[in-house]
């Protein structure tokens, strides 16, 4: 089963990946020098994420998923420094 998931962090700032395998307990490849940096030692010390489900597939190629893993991240603009840790595909602000 491929899935492509949310997790959520106690900040609200959420990350977006795919698992390929459909395995429960992998939460991604996010850089956690850049979680880190968000939250304090004492926040560390009691720290829960939520991990939601967007998309999943039987028969999806790793291509398919792939693409749909962009998709999502753009569509959540997880990629958006602001909003979570996505750091590919590059966020383009287009506010000025």
């Amino acid at each position: 089963m491929k899935v492509i998931f949310k997790i959520t962090y106690p900040n609200g700032k959420i990350y977006v990946g795919k698992d390929l395998t459909g395995t429960l307990t992998y939460f991604g490849s996010v850089n956690s020098s850049l979680v880190a940096a968000d939250f304090s030692d004492a926040e560390q010390r009691d720290f829960t994420v939520r991990k939601e489900i967007l998309w999943s597939s039987e028969t999806a190629s790793d291509q398919e998923a792939s693409r749909r893993e962009v998709e999502l991240i753009r569509n959540l603009r997880s990629n958006d420094p602001t909003i979570g840790y996505n750091r590919w595909p590059k966020f383009a602000d287009c506010g000025g």
